[in-house]
């Protein structure tokens, strides 16, 4: 919702014209809650909405003469190419571990750090009693 608002779409339009609403959704970030604006924003500029009363179109709704332009450039486009998808990250090509990658134990030191996290709190109260004991 947060992006529907900051796009300048309410709930009920967005529904009307494709997009989907889920209203648990959190953005865990600002830079997605940025791309996911624009990409809303662009989306609705390249929707061309066909008015409900041909002879008085609303604002926002197409005119007769943007009709017969875009059946004429979604044909030569395609659909699909309208509004690309593109990947936010390059994908690495297969190379040969390195000797210092290869001796790294991952599952180990997982379990190490979830055991640090976990005693974290008993061995600061043990170090500040033997501490007050040493006084």
């Amino acid at each position: 919702l947060d992006e529907l608002r900051s796009a300048g779409l309410n709930r009920a339009f967005a529904r009307t014209i494709g997009i989907a609403v889920d209203f648990r959704r959190k953005n865990r970030s600002v830079e997605t809650l940025q791309a996911n604006v624009q990409r809303l924003k662009e989306y609705r500029s390249k929707l061309i909405l066909y008015p409900r009363n041909a002879k008085k179109p609303a604002a926002g709704e197409a005119t007769p003469e943007e009709w017969k332009t875009a059946v004429a450039q979604v044909t030569a486009d395609k659909a699909r190419d309208l509004l690309p998808l593109r990947r936010s990250q390059k994908t690495e090509k297969a190379r040969v571990p390195s000797a210092e990658e290869k001796a790294y134990r991952a599952f180990h030191s997982l379990r190490q750090a979830r055991a640090c996290k976990k005693l974290n709190g008993k061995r600061l109260k043990k170090a500040a009693d033997a501490e007050a004991a040493n006084k």
